[in-house]
C-alpha cells in the first residue's frame, strides 16, 4: 500500500502528464519585450515568444492559457505554480538554475548596455555618474549590479518601463536585450542606442520546476525538432531580421 502511495504522489507531481491530462498548458509570457512580447493595436498579444508558446501548446496537443509576466516575477510564478512553463527570453544564470530547471536555449542573443553615441562608457567601470535603466530581477539587472556595485541603477519594474525611462532622458544608459534594443531603435528612429557594451552572451531558455525532467525532456525533444525542419529559423527570421545561429547545448 505504501508502494502504490508513493507511486500516486509521483504521478501527480509528473506536470507533463498532467498537462496532458487536463488538456492545457500554461505559459507565462513577456508583453514589454518586443519583439519577443508585446501587444499590437488590437492589444493582442504577439512575438517570438508568443507564438514559439503557441507552438509549444500546439506540439502537446492541448490548450494554450498564456499568462502575462515579467523579469521580476518569471521564477515566482513557477515556484508558486501558477505556470507549468515560462518563456519569456530568459537567460541561464546558476543562481537560477538553483530554483528552477533550464530547457536547451531555442534563440541566440546577448545583453548590452546602449546609450546615446556622446556618452563615453565602455565598460562597467566606466559608467561613473550615467543612470542605468534595468528591469529588475533580470539578467543585465543582476550583472550590472555585481559587475558595477557602485552605479546608479533606476530598477524598474517591467523592461517596457526602462525603455520608457531611457526614452524619455530620466536614465542615460539602457540595460536590456541586444534584440530588444533593435526593435526600440526602430520605433524611436530620434534617440541613439548605440552599444556601449556587451554584458554576456544570453541565449533564452524556457524554465520550468525543479523537478520536472519528463517536461525539459520533451520540451528540450520539442526544440531540436523545430530546429531541425526550419521552424525556429522562420521565427528568427520573421521577428529577429536574422537566421538562426548554431546555438549552444546544455
Amino acid at each position: 500500500m505504501a508502494i502504490a502511495a508513493f507511486g500516486a504522489v509521483e504521478a501527480r507531481a509528473d506536470k507533463l502528464q498532467d498537462i496532458l491530462s487536463k488538456g492545457v498548458v500554461r505559459i507565462g509570457v513577456p508583453l514589454d519585450a518586443p519583439p519577443f512580447g508585446s501587444q499590437d493595436a488590437n492589444r493582442n498579444a504577439v512575438g517570438f515568444d508568443i507564438e514559439f508558446a503557441e507552438m509549444v501548446a500546439k506540439g502537446l496537443g492541448v490548450k494554450l492559457e498564456m499568462q502575462q509576466i515579467t523579469g521580476a516575477n518569471r521564477i515566482p510564478f513557477l515556484l508558486t505554480d501558477k505556470v507549468d512553463i515560462v518563456i519569456s527570453v530568459m537567460g541561464l544564470t546558476p543562481e537560477r538554475a538553483r530554483q528552477i530547471q533550464f530547457t536547451a536555449p531555442y534563440a541566440n542573443t546577448f545583453l548590452a548596455v546602449y546609450g546615446a553615441k556622446s556618452a563615453t562608457v565602455t565598460s562597467p567601470e566606466t559608467i561613473g555618474s550615467n543612470r542605468v535603466a534595468a528591469a529588475k530581477g533580470t539578467t543585465q539587472e543582476l550583472a550590472i549590479t555585481a559587475t558595477a556595485p557602485k552605479a546608479s541603477i533606476m530598477r524598474t519594474e517591467d523592461d517596457a518601463t526602462a525603455a520608457a525611462a531611457y526614452i524619455t532622458g530620466q536614465a542615460d544608459l539602457l540595460a536590456t536585450n541586444s534584440i530588444v534594443a533593435q526593435a526600440l531603435a526602430k520605433q524611436n528612429p530620434s534617440k541613439e542606442f548605440e552599444r556601449k557594451f556587451v554584458i554576456r552572451r544570453s541565449p533564452a531558455h524556457m524554465g520550468v520546476q525543479m523537478d520536472q525532467h519528463n517536461l525539459v525532456r520533451w520540451l528540450d525533444g520539442f526544440i531540436f525538432f523545430n530546429s531541425m525542419n526550419g521552424e525556429l529559423d522562420r521565427l528568427h527570421k520573421k521577428y529577429l531580421d536574422m537566421p538562426m545561429d548554431p546555438l549552444p547545448t546544455l
